[in-house]
């Protein structure tokens, strides 16, 4: 209830964010808009449900959700017609399996997780953009060989940590962008401060507003990580611009403050 409190928006800002970021680090690379590239993404929660629907508005065509069963893969692109269906079935139980999206899409492939494998078959289908959102570690060095293979351009995590040290080394070594989830997946806490000023306001802003307050935070974030690599000779190293900006915002304010 927003009758005491609150901020529309707020479940669905980690995925919206992450998309936000992903179009700004494709400006700023030359790679253009989400509009008309495909977006392979993981997991089939929060995130990735709201993932799949700002990259879908944003013009991209999402072609894989998944969960701890395995991967649908639909060429065809999932739709706001087709996401639906998958929040409504992952919101009827917590034992329903993306495997039922394919008798309802028979177009669709499900393919069920084979653990034999030291690798997840997700991440070798085709794309220019990924989107990781399900679990830590769940993409390592050989997913990460295969995206790069297959053409992807850029990998904006959603989940935390989703990479392995291992896979975020061959992101570097190819030059494909990468945005860590500590600054990519920021949205949530961001729309969560976001909450706390309209709370102190007494105020209660629309969707729209808090929509476009969340991609200039953002935009905002992505400018301070690439900027701050830029800066000390790592231009491009999203990793090192996110954690060196972060470093220098805690230490400024500690100086000011007297603490150093």
């Amino acid at each position: 209830a927003m009758s005491f409190g609150g901020s529309k928006i707020r479940p669905e800002a980690t995925g919206y964010g992450v998309c936000y970021f992903l179009q700004e680090m494709l400006r700023e690379t030359g790679a253009g808009e989400l509009e008309g590239k495909r977006c392979v993404i993981s997991g089939s929660g929060n995130v990735a449900q709201y993932a799949c629907e700002k990259a879908t508005q944003l013009g991209a065509k999402v072609v894989t959700l998944s969960d701890s069963s395995g991967f649908v893969h639909d060429a065809d692109g999932i739709d706001a017609e087709k996401l639906e269906f998958v929040k409504e079935l992952k919101g009827s139980s917590r034992s329903a399996r993306i495997s039922a999206y394919v008798d309802r899409f028979p177009r669709a492939k499900f393919t069920p997780r084979n653990h034999s494998l030291d690798c997840n078959p997700l991440w070798s289908v085709p794309c220019e953009l990924a989107v990781p959102c399900a679990t830590q570690n769940e993409l390592n060095a050989s997913d990460a060989k295969h995206l790069v293979e297959n053409g992807c351009m850029a990998v904006a995590e959603g989940a935390n940590m989703p990479s392995t040290p291992g896979a975020i080394a061959v992101f570097h070594e190819s030059h494909l962008a990468f945005a860590p989830g500590k600054a990519a997946n920021a949205g949530g806490v961001a729309c969560s401060g976001l909450e706390m000023s309209q709370n102190a306001l007494r105020l209660t802003w629309t969707r729209q507003e808090v929509d476009q307050r969340l991609d200039g935070i953002m935009t905002e974030i992505h400018k301070n990580a690439y900027e701050t690599a830029k800066k000390y000779g790592k231009e491009g190293d999203y990793v090192f611009g996110a954690n060196v900006a972060g470093f220098l915002k805690v230490a400024n304010a500690m100086k000011a403050q007297g603490v150093l």
